[in-house]
């Protein structure tokens, strides 16, 4: 095996070789091995080893005993964190998610108690010999994801393993098994036993990797996507307006739209699309006078829904918010080109605007295809991208205030009458802005349907 010239990897042939000096048994483990034979270069390196933690230690006084009921040391050797694991075999499972007790075990046995035959594999890289003793290579070469041993069994002992499936054949491009595929379905429901922290974790390897609709088809296939996401699984069968949506229900069309991202899609823009039209099937009402389905108030309904559902997978609030705004406001896109120029600037000066212009782009590209609203938002942002959208207020409170100004509401909307003003080009300086003030500051909050003021207001 060829050396991956990772300076991780050597601190990791260092740990493998002191151990073996020392007269232990000593290898690279799991996923490292996995990576490196399918030519991908590992994010981190596992070793195991027949010494037990306390002989680890003695090796290594400054290691953490970061799992010692598990057997598992961590060390740090030239600024990189390498995990050393004992061979062990493992208890009982009674939360479905880690054993109960473990026993220090051979090499052979460590390997029959993992999850699959190409996470067990073995490598010494002093003797550049692999070591499989569950077939791993042969399902390698085949592109093939297999439980080891009774996937009943495997499934039923670490239900996240459900999802480190979909996971592994998703990133790794790889097909499952059958027996494995429907050993996942058989135990799909079993998942929701698995915290909400961990099932979001996984989920996000899969959104945020290129080819994230394999993982959505395999969460569907499998029901997994039903026992985490059933709202996902209600956008089956909700008809669309065909003038609108020529390519089918809100499912296809979601599904759709994930296919249409950029490889590098940011979380929030990918949940934003999953939950853009969450709320098609609750909102659903079909006008018969004019033969219309209809989605009143959808993005606000699915605003509120998709932050129910942020919240249950424990998403952070910066996640959580971006999202939400997204779903919010993807409706108000259709009326960009009709916003007063005050107004635009402030929409597109929002900080989560280029992912809720990129949501737009496959919203439209996967329905109707008409893409004139966002090619006047690409011909905008280059004609404002000269100086700062929102630029620096020409005046402020404590101005109006030394002027006579009473604080409160009122001050609020003649301030922002000002920089609606100043965001179009009708004032340009200090001098101008407060001469408009004398003029005409009075003049405004008396006319409540001022073109600065009424529909001017901020998306929300």
């Amino acid at each position: 095996m060829q050396n991956m010239g990772s300076e991780m990897r050597k601190a990791a042939v260092s740990v493998v070789a002191r151990l073996q000096k020392e007269g232990f048994e000593a290898v690279f483990a799991g996923g490292c091995v996995r990576d490196e034979r399918m030519g991908r270069v590992p994010k981190d390196y596992d070793v195991a080893t027949s010494a037990r933690p306390e002989e680890v230690t003695a090796l290594y006084p400054k290691a953490h005993t970061v799992g010692a009921h598990f057997g598992v040391v961590l060390v740090h050797v030239q600024g990189h964190p390498i995990e050393i694991a004992t061979f062990r075999t493992d208890g009982s499972y009674e939360d479905g998610r880690k054993p109960d007790s473990v026993t220090f075990a051979t090499i052979e046995e460590d390997a029959s108690r993992r999850d699959f035959t190409m996470n067990g594999l073995f490598y010494d890289p002093i003797s550049e010999r692999l070591l499989d003793f569950v077939g791993g290579q042969a399902d390698l070469d085949a592109g093939v994801l297999r439980a080891i041993g009774e996937p009943d069994a495997r499934f039923a002992e670490d239900h996240l393993r459900l999802l480190r499936a979909i996971r592994f054949a998703t990133v790794l491009g790889v097909s499952i098994e059958d027996e494995t595929w429907a050993a996942i379905q058989r135990h799909a429901d079993a998942i929701n036993r698995i915290s909400p922290e961990r099932i979001r974790d996984e989920l996000d390897r899969l959104w945020t990797h290129p080819q994230r609709v394999k993982g959505f088809d395999l969460l569907v296939g499998s029901g997994l996507m039903h026992a985490i996401l059933p709202e996902i699984m209600e956008l089956q069968g909700c008809e669309q307006p065909p003038q609108w949506h020529p390519e089918g229900d809100v499912f296809v069309h979601t599904r759709l739209m994930l296919d249409l991202l950029p490889d590098e899609a940011s979380l929030p823009l990918v949940l934003s699309v999953l939950f853009h039209d969450i709320a098609k099937p609750a909102t659903y009402s079909y006008d018969p006078a004019e033969d219309r389905i209809r989605f009143n108030g959808h993005d606000q309904v699915g605003a509120r829904m998709a932050e129910e559902i942020l919240r249950r997978l424990r998403y952070s609030n910066d996640i959580i918010e971006a999202t939400v705004v997204a779903v919010a406001n993807h409706m108000m896109f259709k009326d960009v080109q009709k916003m007063r120029v005050a107004k635009l600037k402030r929409f597109m000066a929002r900080p989560t605007f280029d992912d809720e212009l990129e949501l737009h782009r496959v919203d439209c590209a996967g329905s109707n295809g008409l893409l004139d609203n966002h090619q006047f938002l690409l011909e905008k942002a280059e004609a404002f991208a000269n100086e700062p959208l929102i630029p620096k207020p020409l005046v402020n409170g404590h101005d109006l205030m030394a002027r006579g100004w009473e604080g409160g509401p009122k001050l609020g909307k003649v301030l922002r009458a000002i920089q609606n003003r100043q965001l179009e080009g009708k004032l340009s300086s200090r001098e101008e802005a407060l001469q408009w003030l004398q003029d005409e500051g009075e003049a405004v909050l008396a006319d409540a349907h001022d073109d600065a003021l009424g529909d001017d207001q901020p998306p929300t």
